[in-house]
């Protein structure tokens, strides 16, 4: 077996688990977030990215323009941003986790 033919098994064995993946408490999101964890969920039918900016050490929430990315200090911070109506410290254990580093 050649190890493109690996690389390839492996990839097509992988499994998206939506409960393994989901956040159970906002400690959780927290504990993540404070580790420079970046994060894209699904609210409503619209993806979010919980991106860290290496450069000032914050994290923010990625959207079309990067003018308009708004910077978070906290954790705390950033749970009160908006996402569609709802704020983020209020769906993010409802909400779909498409991908976390942490």
């Amino acid at each position: 077996m050649t190890q493109q033919e690996h690389y390839g098994d492996i990839a097509t064995n992988l499994v998206y688990d939506e409960e393994a993946m989901r956040f159970k408490t906002i400690s959780e999101f927290k504990y993540c977030v404070s580790h420079g964890a970046e994060i894209v969920i699904e609210w409503d039918g619209v993806e979010y990215g919980i991106l860290w900016d290496y450069a000032s050490k914050r994290h923010y929430i990625g959207h079309d323009s990067p003018e308009t990315n708004i910077f978070y200090e906290t954790p705390d911070e950033l749970l009160e941003h908006r996402v569609g109506k709802d704020r983020l410290r209020d769906i993010i254990t409802q909400a779909v986790v498409i991908d976390r580093t942490l």
